[in-house]
């Protein structure tokens, strides 16, 4: 048997380094394990960005909270902070897909990751494009006109809100994907652990 001689081979073992040519059944073991291991590090990879993204999502969704808070609650003038726009009170169910997404990670529940992604276009994608929709009117008056009725701390709130909107679409799309990706590499390794 071979042996390993330095710690970069030990890192990377190759199959000739660790199983002698000769032994067939421990080299199904092994690529039986490393494809295991491989599926294992993009399901821990897929979880980390998925919970970046979640992260930045739970920012972006406590910045609407305390601007729909202060301009409800009178705590600044209108001239400050303005009204809320109607696309901002749906999107605020926008973080129960994110806490289904992190309910489904301990375990890797299928069923969990699933209702995350099908309530992220209920909750998070659709009132995205009615706001796009909602605010399309007063962003074109501002092109056009170069007159802003609402304000955000001496912004335009509709180019405040656009930008936001422009983040949140990127925030969601991102988090779809890589949600179908991790919901693939669960459903891969399930299979195979059927097929055993």
């Amino acid at each position: 048997m071979n042996t390993v001689s330095s710690a970069r081979d030990w890192k990377y073992p190759s199959v000739s380094t660790v199983v002698p040519s000769s032994s067939s059944t421990r080299k199904k073991g092994l690529y039986a394990s490393i494809r295991v291991s491989r599926t294992w590090r993009i399901s821990v990879t897929l979880k980390y960005e998925i919970k970046k993204l979640i992260y930045v999502h739970l920012v972006l969704w406590l910045l609407l909270v305390a601007k729909m808070s202060v301009g409800h609650l009178r705590l600044l003038s209108h001239d400050q902070v303005a009204m809320p726009y109607q696309w901002e009170y749906p999107y605020l169910l926008s973080i129960v897909p994110s806490l289904l997404g992190l309910l489904s990670f301990p375990r890797n529940n299928i069923s969990y990751l699933v209702l995350s992604m099908i309530s992220m276009g209920l909750f998070s994608i659709a009132p995205l494009i009615y706001g796009s929709m909602e605010m399309f009117p007063a962003a074109q008056q501002l092109y056009r006109h170069g007159k802003a009725y609402r304000f955000l701390f001496g912004f335009s709130a509709v180019s405040v809100m656009y930008l936001v909107l422009v983040l949140a679409v990127q925030v969601h799309a991102w988090q779809l994907y890589y949600s179908k990706k991790l919901l693939d590499s669960w459903f891969t390794s399930t299979q195979e652990k059927k097929r055993k």
